[in-house]
């Protein structure tokens, strides 16, 4: 049985998930539930958390906080979070901790039971590609392991703390000439498994060490000069299916130069991107290290996509991305250039409509993550593929939303769906689905049309319904109450006083007042 974690302040919402989750999977999630990060950490800390679900905005601790946090104590844990409409600046921030999933609120079951069947498979394959390693070399390889990405992720490790973690490692037979290798598999990181069943046979006196880094890349160290090449020729006799791509840093002496080793490994083979598609090779740091350039990008034209955005000109769009992305000359630019370049694009375009419109679902927010590195790309091409399918679909929606804008039909839907819906649990998010906008666009486009907030609207015309049942029916207030929309009684009369300036019963009785005067007369 898993165990699964649930995180968010709103009781409702982690008793509902937890409902959900034991009634389609019965005897599959050993379930937890807590209010907010910090006992969210405590737990983490006490026991194996396979699966762990956190709100975003939290008090105490938020949920990139926690994230962060439980990365460290449980890098294994898969991590899915919940997202408000609002909340894309933090899920954004959220991409940098490989999240595995996320959730839209308000939750639907399906996409919910989606992502767990998902994150289930990707941890049944992880679990079955650790099975095949020697148990009894396990823990040494994972401390090796531990101390190695330590190194590689924080810039402020240095040369010495590096040799001696290093040296804790079992490593000090590298020296006193090793290189680092980077491989990396076009779009399906699983295969390193097959690079490991050969590493692990590597000859009796030959030291030879490798790794998973954050990233998906197999790390290969190792004092063997034809290691990778002997590499390359087995992944080639296994007919793998996908590219792959080895980045190889120039020769080191000491230990202390391992994180150089590293950055150099990963550049190069950062290089795969630019290399035709369907071949495989090995990409020498030295073949590599001259190319950055100062070659400016384009803003003007980035600007002018921009502005194109919502405008129906998709042959224009299409041209400049082409100019921009220049798939035919590739091989003559650096890779600093097209990471300045997707930067732009990112801040300029994508993140431009984002802050300006909201974002439109949560299956263009999984598109954004994608795009928003080209790293997460086999090659060029299929990272401009998706840009310009990212590209597009906002287009489309921007184009949806001005034209909301304009000539005010949804929210004509959504005042009639409030009149024929009133007297329910009614909220902005049930709404907003309704009439098919954004959560935040419809607030903003919902108290322009009316002059009101949403809530504000809703008790307004909860309470001119209980006045008309005040003055015609002989009900009881607290059952009017109900009839209309509010919770309680001490609910309806708050709002009714608030609205009209008296109490619900003083209302009717000044209601029956002038009707008797008006009969005497």
């Amino acid at each position: 049985m898993r165990t699964l974690l649930i995180v968010d302040d709103e009781k409702n919402i982690r008793a509902g998930l937890k409902a959900m989750i034991e009634r389609q999977y019965r005897e599959r999630y050993d379930v937890s539930l807590a209010v907010d990060g910090a006992e969210a950490l405590a737990v983490i800390g006490s026991r194996r958390i396979d699966i762990l679900i956190t709100d975003i905005r939290m008090p105490e601790m938020d949920g990139l906080t926690l994230i962060r946090h439980a990365a460290e104590l449980s890098p294994k844990t898969a991590v899915i979070i919940l997202s408000g409409h609002d909340d894309f600046h933090y899920a954004k921030e959220a991409i940098k901790f490989h999240v595995r999933e996320y959730l839209l609120k308000p939750i639907v079951r399906e996409e919910m039971y989606g992502i767990l069947d998902r994150v289930e498979e990707e941890l049944n394959r992880a679990e079955d590609a650790e099975s095949r390693l020697d148990e009894a070399g396990r823990v040494r390889e994972e401390l090796r392991a531990a101390q190695l990405n330590y190194i590689f992720v924080h810039p402020a490790v240095d040369p010495d703390e590096a040799a001696e973690r290093c040296r804790s490692a079992g490593l000090q037979r590298l020296e006193p000439a090793y290189r680092v290798g980077a491989l990396k598999f076009a779009g399906d990181s699983r295969q390193n498994v097959l690079a490991q069943e050969f590493l692990a046979r590597s000859p009796e006196g030959r030291a030879s060490f490798y790794l998973e880094d954050q990233d998906g890349y197999l790390i290969v160290l190792t004092d063997e000069a034809a290691l990778f090449d002997r590499l390359m020729l087995y992944l080639k006799d296994k007919s793998v299916s996908s590219a792959y791509h080895i980045g190889l840093s120039r020769q080191k002496e000491k230990l202390a130069d391992i994180r150089t080793g590293y950055a150099e490994a990963r550049r190069a083979a950062g290089y795969s991107l630019l290399m035709p598609r369907c071949s495989s090779s090995i990409i020498r740091y030295e073949s590599v290290m001259n190319r950055e350039d100062a070659l400016e990008v384009p803003v003007d034209d980035i600007r002018r996509l921009a502005n194109m955005l919502g405008t129906d000109r998709e042959s224009e769009m299409k041209a400049i991305l082409v100019r921009l992305f220049d798939l035919k000359k590739t091989t003559e630019v650096s890779l600093d250039y097209l990471e300045r370049l997707s930067k732009r694009m990112n801040e300029m375009v994508f993140d431009g409509v984002f802050r300006t419109y909201g974002e439109e679902s949560l299956e263009i927010l999984r598109l954004y993550k994608r795009v928003g590195s080209i790293y997460h790309f086999s090659d060029i091409h299929e990272y401009f593929h998706e840009a310009e399918n990212l590209l597009f679909r906002l287009d489309d929606y921007v184009r949806t939303v001005r034209s909301a804008l304009g000539d005010h039909r949804e929210m004509r839907k959504a005042v009639a769906y409030i009149e024929d819906h009133y007297a329910e649990d009614l909220n902005m998010a049930t709404v907003s689905n309704h009439v098919s906008l954004n959560y935040s666009y419809f607030s903003e486009l919902f108290k322009e049309f009316t002059g009101q907030s949403f809530v504000s609207y809703v008790k307004a015309v909860r309470i001119e319904k209980a006045k008309a049942l005040l003055a015609r029916t002989d009900d009881k207030i607290v059952e009017i109450g109900q009839r209309v929309g509010f919770e309680n009684a001490k609910q309806f009369n708050r709002v009714f006083r608030e609205l009209e300036g008296v109490p619900a019963s003083e209302y009717r009785a000044r209601r029956l007042a002038a009707g008797h005067a008006g009969s005497d007369a």
